[in-house]
């Protein structure tokens, strides 16, 4: 067998980049005993997953660097920042993909050549939230 008789499956190309930003909030609509209703920080972590059936030259979904104007975002708008201060939500992690994933497609998606599969935003190393986005 050599390299080139392997034959390539149809399917979808998936690729992720994680971004960070620290930030704190509190979660006012819980009760006051709730741990989270308190004031608190997080070390968060951003996944932006992006899809395509096929690649660009010279073989990418999208080139990573398309998305530097959202790590921008982070930095500018949320990063050491009280979240319940800034946002127009609850900043529940559920909330926050949400969010995320609505900037991305407003502001990058109309030159990625990738499609925003979904967003995910963890506030520590065991606990996540998703938001997949819809096709139109």
């Amino acid at each position: 067998m050599t390299l080139s008789s392997v034959s390539v499956p149809p399917g979808t190309f998936t690729i992720g980049k994680t971004f960070g930003f620290e930030a704190g909030h509190r979660l006012a609509g819980l009760p006051a005993g709730h741990k989270c209703s308190r004031q608190h920080g997080h070390s968060y972590q951003i996944d932006v997953i992006l899809t395509a059936m096929s690649l660009t030259e010279p073989g990418f979904v999208t080139d990573f660097g398309a998305l530097a104007p959202f790590k921008e975002f982070l930095g500018n708008e949320l990063d050491h920042r009280n979240l319940h201060e800034v946002l127009p939500f609850e900043p529940t992690s559920e909330h926050l993909a949400q969010y995320l994933a609505g900037w991305i497609v407003q502001n990058l998606q109309p030159q990625l050549p990738g499609r925003l599969l979904a967003v995910q935003v963890r506030e520590t190393g065991r606990s996540w939230a998703r938001f997949d986005v819809g096709d139109k």
